[in-house]
């Protein structure tokens, strides 16, 4: 079933918040490649408009990205990590958010996709249970989940998962594991080699992949498919605000680090101001990242880059602001095009 979906190696990430657009999930559908409707922070209705959207303009295969929900955290480290960033929202004339837990519609999304199926559905944040698992599959979906260590590689597996996205340490955003622990710690071709020495479903490669080279590594290293975010986040199709696109190639944002500042749960973006200034975030999704969503809109509205969540993978120095067809074309031209 799995090369029933891909026709060329590349996986366009499931990049929340707006990066990912259906204009660039339609060009890596006609250049060959699959891309992932990213349903986290949409309703279930949002997320339906946006398949919708795809079904209309093509007809090549592409997915959908649910977030797993979590716990409730403990609301005493959420109230001192809300004094701590008052400052900075008086600063863009805004306060916090309600920070508020909430499953991110996720009952409904999983009744959506089972009543109206899509080819992929893949989950980050988490494994559903066998019997969600189950249903997707019985409805014509391929279930993928996104692990980032061999023990939840084994979980995935069990539950029924038909495919791994594995993430490697390298790769940007909002790590995938189970927990709000940051995850594991290997690079995407040792996590990728040693997840295929016990697992027998496809894997598909994340971490830090910008080029061609990145992509026969992976592939020689076990992985069916790769899948990239930030190589396509300065590209014409992106949704990525022009702030975070002109960061992206800043020489001031000089490295990349892995922080719970902007949502609480650990993820990897470029170091600006907000990152240095709140390293003491507690594990709190999603009710951090509901607080800091004003500051976040108001800095974008502002242009104001050191108070945005820039997310970006260790290779982000070689994303380019050609179209996405072509940077497609780039990353297959070791292997076929």
């Amino acid at each position: 079933m799995f090369s029933d979906l891909i026709r060329r190696p590349v996986i366009v990430a499931p990049m929340a918040g707006g990066p990912t657009t259906t204009k660039l999930i339609a060009a890596a559908a006609q250049a060959g490649a699959v891309g992932f409707v990213p349903a986290g922070y949409k309703s279930a209705k949002a997320m339906r408009a946006d398949i919708d959207t795809l079904t209309a303009v093509t007809s090549e295969p592409f997915g959908v990205n649910v977030f797993v929900p979590g716990a409730p955290a403990d609301s005493r480290g959420v109230a001192r990590y809300l004094d701590s960033i008052a400052a900075d929202a008086a600063a863009l004339g805004t306060e916090a958010g309600d920070a508020s837990w909430d499953d991110d519609d996720w009952h409904a999304k999983i009744a959506d996709l089972i009543a109206c199926p899509v080819p992929i559905v893949s989950f980050t944040f988490g494994c559903p249970e066998p019997a969600i698992v189950a249903d997707l599959r019985a409805a014509g979906s391929s279930v993928w989940v996104t692990v980032t260590d061999p023990a939840e590689a084994a979980a995935a597996v069990a539950a029924g998962a038909t495919c791994l996205c594995v993430q490697g340490t390298e790769a940007a955003a909002h790590r995938g594991t189970f927990t709000n622990a940051p995850g594991g710690t290997a690079g995407v071709v040792e996590l990728t080699s040693a997840i295929r020495a016990v697992a027998s479903v496809p894997l598909v490669a994340a971490g830090g992949i910008m080029d061609a080279v990145g992509v026969t590594v992976a592939l020689a290293a076990g992985a069916a498919a790769v899948q990239c975010g930030t190589a396509f986040l300065r590209c014409p199709e992106s949704g990525a605000h022009p702030a975070y696109k002109a960061a992206l190639a800043d020489p001031r944002y000089r490295e990349t680090a892995v922080t719970r500042a902007f949502s609480g749960r650990p993820a990897r973006g470029l170091v600006n101001r907000f990152l240095r200034d709140h390293q003491d975030a507690p594990a709190a999704y999603p009710e951090i990242n509901n607080a800091t969503r004003p500051i976040r809109a108001a800095a974008a509205a502002a242009g104001d880059a050191d108070r945005m969540s820039l997310w970006a993978g260790q290779g982000y120095r070689a994303a380019t602001t050609r179209p996405a067809g072509e940077i497609i074309d780039m990353l297959c031209s070791s292997i076929f095009n």
